[in-house]
């Protein structure tokens, strides 16, 4: 004797195997998105810290590169000077998916300090 209960089996797998691909479809969105924020966090400190650079006289390109993270890259970061100020722009590329696999769009940081460095006449 067939019950109405025995037509239901597999009904749970055959289900949760239609959901799989919407669910990792979902949690890439969601990686993707703090990707981007944590990109947003880093060109803004690159640059903070290449202006900090500039300020007194060194290096800032130099010193963007090395406040990314390795599979991030900066570029820019030179000293733009005037009015007392020092002024920066840095910009790092967000990845797809993976930091280091290509980049999807550039995420750009301005910065500026005071200017520290002593001119003599």
């Amino acid at each position: 004797m067939r019950t109405h209960r025995d037509d239901d089996r597999g009904q749970v797998a055959v289900e949760f195997l239609g959901m799989v691909p919407l669910i990792l479809l979902t949690l890439a969105l969601l990686w993707q998105v703090v990707l981007v924020g944590y990109t947003y966090t880093l060109a803004g400190n690159a640059a903070d810290e290449a202006a900090r650079a500039c300020a007194v006289g060194d290096d800032g390109p130099a010193a963007a590169g090395r406040h990314v993270d390795g599979a991030w890259s900066a570029s820019g970061g030179d000293c733009q000077r005037g009015g007392g100020m020092v002024h920066v722009e840095v910009s790092v590329e967000v990845p797809a998916l993976v930091p280091g696999l290509g980049g999807l769009f550039p995420v750009t940081a301005e910065a500026g300090a005071v200017d520290e460095e002593v001119s003599t006449p």
